[in-house]
């Protein structure tokens, strides 16, 4: 007997309206919660909780490194679940549950005095923090090759997640710190802005839970052995070709998003200059993505992403060069122009990596969409951990101190976190990008593998 969730059909065409925005919403909460850990969640440990910098990057790397394992896990075992509310709702339901108590958990500050009691708990908190977060991410990102296998509308079903996601940025922009600023105390004002972004995360992702039925799962076996399914992916040159570049852009935003409120705040010596640059990143993302998903019809998505990216890397460059010169308006319309190329990172990635699952099917004959972006969030979160990591070590060895004006030395050490680090991983995931073999010629081959599979 087929169930609810069984009885709605997988699209091959056009998507209704109402299930690419109730998809779509659900990355609000995610990048809200991206939006929170990477511009913030560095300052917090180090300027509010006290945890040296060094020792505040480590903890949040154990984090990152825990999130990472789980990742493939909750990947692997939703692949295999079958309930009558399908494959992955049943696990974003439970998982925004317990993201809204881990974030408020998280940004309440500890009463400990030692370093070694405050690392402790920020990497344990910060564990458990990621391990909701990936109930709610893992299966969320696996049902975009569920919904539709149209490839251009599979760029638009992404487009409506990276707008949502985009306004979740612009929430974490524009609220965190005026949330702050409202309670009797800093501490409790981060409490009360944990509560808040917390309560967002939970209901954005129970709207998409109850909002998108999960399509009939078309027959086919599913992987059985999570080791040698991993090893196969991993071995997959076409899924290495995007995996790459993908983690090594995230690991440069992640250092850039770690330094940017240490750039505002101690060159500028202000907080709202942080929320207005961001605002103008974000603003000018918002508009690009539908402008970079019309050009991706033209183009392709792998040059499409690579231009992007290659702006986004030009205007870093222009921030480390003249940021620190010129008076802080300028910066807004630096960041403007990054913002036009930072769309691509919204839409790009997330077209291409259902185009890459569908070939997988053809070559194998196996749907394994949760190991998939099981790893696409693993590889992630291992740059993320990385950057986070980096970020309070390069923070550390110039010098940088809570609290007390700057020394050039340090002040140098923030602005190379701005600039030619991340610079560095976003050419090197150009270059990686530029092999990846799938065009839209390509997959409409990959169509009719699978159909011929499917005796369609």
């Amino acid at each position: 007997m087929q169930t609810s969730a069984e009885k709605v059909k997988l699209h091959s065409g056009k998507l209704p309206f109402g299930i690419k925005l109730g998809f779509g919403i659900g990355d609000l909460g995610g990048n809200l919660f991206f939006t929170m850990m990477g511009f913030y969640l560095l300052f917090f440990m180090t300027d509010v909780v006290g945890l040296a910098a060094g020792l505040a990057g480590t903890a949040l790397m154990i984090g990152k490194i825990w999130d990472a394992v789980t990742d493939p896990a909750v990947g692997f075992i939703s692949d295999r679940t079958r309930t009558r509310w399908g494959r992955r709702r049943p696990y974003m339901f439970v998982g925004s549950l317990l993201l809204f108590v881990a974030m408020i958990l998280m940004f309440t500050a500890p009463g400990y005095e030692t370093q070694a009691q405050l690392f402790i708990w920020a990497a344990v908190m910060y564990s458990l923090l990621c391990t909701a977060y990936t109930l709610v991410n893992i299966p969320y990102g696996a049902l975009t090759p569920e919904l539709t296998t149209d490839y251009n509308e599979r760029t638009v079903l992404n487009a409506y997640r990276m707008s949502s996601a985009v306004v979740g940025t612009l929430l974490g922009a524009g609220l965190v710190l005026p949330l702050v600023g409202m309670a009797a105390s800093v501490k409790a004002g981060w409490t009360l802005s944990g509560t808040v972004m917390g309560a967002v995360m939970m209901v954005t992702a129970l709207i998409t839970v109850f909002s998108v039925r999960e399509p009939a799962h078309r027959e086919a076996p599913v992987a059985q052995n999570i080791i040698k399914s991993y090893t196969q992916v991993l071995g997959m040159k076409t899924f290495l070709t995007c995996l790459i570049p993908w983690t090594m852009h995230i690991t440069g935003v992640t250092i850039i998003q770690g330094a940017l409120l240490y750039f505002y705040i101690h060159i500028f010596g202000s907080e709202a200059g942080f929320q207005l640059a961001l605002v103008a990143l974000l603003l000018t993302s918002i508009i690009f993505i539908p402008i970079w998903t019309v050009i991706s019809t033209k183009i392709g998505k792998k040059l499409s992403y690579n231009l992007g990216m290659l702006i986004v890397a030009f205007v870093v460059l222009i921030l480390f060069l003249v940021g620190h010169r010129v008076p802080v308006e300028m910066t807004y319309l630096i960041m403007a122009l990054a913002g036009v190329g930072f769309a691509t990172q919204y839409v790009m990635p997330y077209s291409i990596i259902p185009d890459v699952v569908e070939y997988d099917y053809a070559e194998n004959g196996v749907r394994r969409e949760g190991v998939f972006y099981g790893l696409w969030t693993l590889t992630s979160k291992i740059g993320q951990a990385f950057a986070i990591a980096l970020t309070g070590w390069i923070l550390s060895a110039f010098g940088y101190i809570p609290d007390v004006t700057q020394t050039e030395l340090s002040l140098l050490g923030i602005r190379l976190l701005c600039g030619p680090i991340p610079i560095l991983f976003f050419i090197t995931g150009i270059v990686v990008l530029s092999f990846y073999p799938i065009t839209r010629k390509k997959y409409q081959e990959i169509l009719d593998r699978t159909a011929l599979r499917d005796g369609r």
